[in-house]
């Protein structure tokens, strides 16, 4: 690959970074404006989800067994997750890392039933942003990793 396609290949990555970064950081203060961490709404989503998915679905199990019963834990990790992602991707800091929670948040949502054919390019994103190192191109991974060269949360 010459250079100048290298350059606009990586220009490419940072920028749906920060997008995916602004998209994790409305998401997040939606959450933080819904009181997902200290209110029920949580619980009554997984409870109406139940309603719209057969009933010997996986998907079934996973809100009757898991999340329905550890709600608020859940709606604490989700908000918090998705402001860390945010910050993470937006600002290139620790961005591998807020990859990692992208794909776990996204991975729980396709188990409790909300798959569909727009998670597809957010699985994409997270694993372009987890295999490349957009934030050693243009963020604070690229400072921290020469300050802290055996951290591998700078990489």
């Amino acid at each position: 690959m010459n250079r100048v396609s290298q350059i606009i290949l990586r220009s490419m990555l940072v920028i749906l970074r920060v997008l995916f970064g602004l998209f994790w950081l409305l998401a997040g203060i939606n959450k933080i404006n819904d009181e997902w961490m200290t209110s029920p709404i949580l619980k009554n989503i997984f409870l109406q989800r139940l309603t719209e998915l057969p009933p010997d679905s996986f998907a079934v199990f996973y809100l009757t067994k898991f999340a329905i019963p550890f709600y608020q834990p859940i709606g604490w990790f989700i908000t918090i997750g998705e402001i860390y992602s945010a910050v993470g991707l937006l600002i290139g800091f620790t961005t591998r890392s807020s990859a990692l929670i992208s794909f776990f948040i996204l991975f729980n949502f396709a188990i409790g039933g909300y798959y569909d054919a727009s998670l597809l390019p957010f699985f994409i994103l997270v694993f372009l942003f987890f295999k490349y190192p957009t934030g050693q191109w243009f963020g604070l991974d690229a400072l921290l990793s020469r300050n802290f060269p055996q951290n591998r949360l700078f990489r």
